[in-house]
């Protein structure tokens, strides 16, 4: 298993993380466990945003919550002067309470309900990002005379498919996600908010798919978002303060996996809207960009304890932990590949080949087909990487299994910052059936 972040092999010959020993984490906190690596978070980060003053141009990185909320990870966002994407109202309760900045704020969300539109211009976000017509309407109707305008990005699908899984692929035109770029209806909702006395038009927005490992998409996306813009000036005589270029950077799974640094797309995405915009005779807009994968995916990794084993002749062997897609569905749903290791046993020989299975009720409840490890046994520690994004985000209950507690670790300290769930948790808003009287 390749070693992320502060990750190593200590003197025990036992999987460390952040100074801390992984072995004393399942004993201290039980498994399945997630723990995260906050000093790889913090270098991610002060990448992203150093690349950009290297640059000399203004931006902001808004970290896209969805790959993992809670209030200690806004908290930790926050202490890092990244701004904030959240994608519905949870996330952004969540993020109230965390004490986020409301005005770096970007609210996301292809159906935004009016309560969740309501609740943000309650709290004064920064920019809500409009997907669609209905929002356009929700929000005039919500606005009340006299008071701030709603800043807004336009949503846009400029028609560009990155090479990635079908399943999280976002640009292309055919998608649930914003205003065509090529059809006519950026024009049209360009022309309904600038026509309301209830906006200020920031920019456009755009995201042309996730774990992107070139930066050839983006600089395509940022062409034909600027040759409409030329369009759009000469039209509307309007030109953007933002543009938001989204997210998507890659990151190792797998030895598959060859990703970027954080530099080199941030310095990409830049040299091509400064060659546009020269080419405009505009000013610089600034550039936003919503990191969410990048910053925390390999900084995460679960820890299972090992249980039953089935070896099927001449097939394969199933080595059965205590976790599966009730904390990580992402192999179920998109075959996603991880690399794993034996925490407790870490410099033992690889001796057989085989196969991750998790305890839910389900067939397809597979985390890892066909993996060499040391010879397996029960109570062995097992450790899956790069599963900080899209882990502790998408779990669920099936089977009633209560989702694991999250920690975090740095400089040999461990912090719990999501408590593990009980099973009073999973019945707390179960509500009994009335028996009928029976007279």
């Amino acid at each position: 298993m390749h070693l992320h972040g502060t990750s190593k092999k200590n003197e025990l010959g036992h999987l460390e993380i952040g100074g801390v020993d992984t072995t004393e984490l399942a004993k201290q906190f039980g498994t399945p466990l997630y723990v995260y690596d906050v000093a790889l978070i913090k270098e991610r980060a002060r990448s992203f945003k150093k690349a950009f003053e290297n640059m000399g141009v203004k931006a902001q990185v808004a970290y896209a919550s969805k790959a993992f909320s809670s209030i200690a990870m806004f908290q930790l966002a926050k202490e890092e002067g990244l701004s904030l994407d959240v994608v519905s109202g949870g996330e952004l309760y969540t993020a109230i309470k965390a004490g986020f900045p409301a005005e770096k704020m970007h609210l996301h969300g292809n159906n935004k309900s009016r309560e969740e539109l309501k609740m943000a211009l309650e709290h004064g976000v920064g920019c809500i990002v409009v997907d669609n017509f209905y929002e356009i309407d929700v929000l005039d109707e919500l606005y009340v005379d006299g008071e701030r305008k709603i800043p807004v990005l336009l949503r846009v699908t400029p028609g560009i498919e990155a090479h990635t899984h079908d399943y999280i692929t976002t640009g292309q035109e055919d998608s649930k996600f914003g205003f065509g770029l090529l059809n006519g209806q950026v024009e049209r909702a360009i022309e309904k908010v600038l026509a309301s006395k209830a906006f200020h038009l920031l920019g456009f927005h755009c995201h042309i798919g996730s774990q992107i490992f070139e930066t050839q998409g983006f600089v395509l996306a940022a062409e034909r978002v600027f040759e409409k813009i030329k369009e759009w000036k000469d039209r509307f005589s309007y030109v953007p303060e933002v543009v938001n270029l989204g997210g998507g950077f890659g990151i190792r799974y797998t030895e598959e996996d060859a990703p970027l640094p954080a530099t080199y797309y941030v310095e990409k995405i830049v040299e091509a809207v400064q060659k546009q915009v020269k080419e405009l005779s505009m000013e610089m807009p600034e550039i936003w960009i919503e990191p969410g994968r990048s910053l925390v995916g390999d900084a995460g990794t679960t820890l299972y304890s090992v249980g039953s084993q089935k070896e099927v002749p001449d097939v394969r062997k199933y080595v059965a932990v205590d976790g599966g897609m009730t904390d990580n569905i992402r192999p179920a749903l998109y075959e996603a590949k991880y690399e794993a290791a034996l925490a407790n046993r870490m410099n033992d020989k690889e001796e057989e080949k085989v196969s991750i299975a998790g305890k839910c009720c389900e067939s397809g409840d597979m985390l890892i087909w066909d993996i060499a490890l040391p010879s397996v046994k029960p109570n062995d520690l097992l450790a899956i990487s790069c599963t900080g994004a899209y882990g502790y985000s998408m779990a669920n209950n099936y089977n009633r299994i209560p989702r694991p507690a999250v920690v975090f670790v740095e400089d040999g300290e461990a912090q719990l910052v999501v408590k593990r769930e009980s099973y009073e948790n999973i019945i707390v808003n179960d509500i009994p059936l009335k028996s009928k009287v029976v007279k």
